[in-house]
């Protein structure tokens, strides 16, 4: 017997393992293969959250109902509604704040924005560009931005 027999022997033996390793094995290699050329390709940007018109739309909508609330609401019903519209005036402030690269401040999960605030982030808002209202409540000593 020589080598090149010892060879054949070793390949006839060996060949169902590889086979069977080969089975189990490909579909991880073949995965992680598709990862690499997934991540090697550039991906295009993603927002951060809701686009900038929908922000301001909704910011203009709040302060609306925050206006119409200060005006008309009974006393008890009004104070908790004008905590929670001024609480989502605050969250889409500060999403609008963050859209268009501005400073804001950063809140807890259970905290909200002060009026001063509130106030201050609406007229860094309206002086980047967005189209508040031209009245927004208690905000604003005049009432105006």
């Amino acid at each position: 017997m020589n080598v090149w027999d010892v060879v054949k022997l070793a390949l006839i033996v060996a060949t169902p393992t590889l086979l069977g390793a080969l089975v189990v094995f490909a579909p991880k290699w073949c995965g992680a293969i598709a990862d690499r050329w997934h991540a090697a390709r550039p991906q295009p940007p993603e927002p951060f959250g809701p686009p900038i018109e929908q922000l301001a739309a909704d910011l203009r909508r709040l302060l609306r109902l925050h206006s119409e609330l200060t005006a008309s609401a009974h006393l008890a019903m009004r104070a908790h509604r004008l905590w929670a519209v001024e609480a989502a005036i605050g969250t889409r402030g500060i999403e609008a704040a963050r859209a268009l690269g501005l400073e804001h401040p950063e809140l807890g999960p259970h905290e909200a924005l002060s009026r001063n605030q509130l106030h201050d982030l609406l007229m860094r808002l309206a002086a980047a560009g967005l189209v508040l209202p031209a009245r927004v409540g208690p905000f604003t000593s005049d009432g105006r931005i």
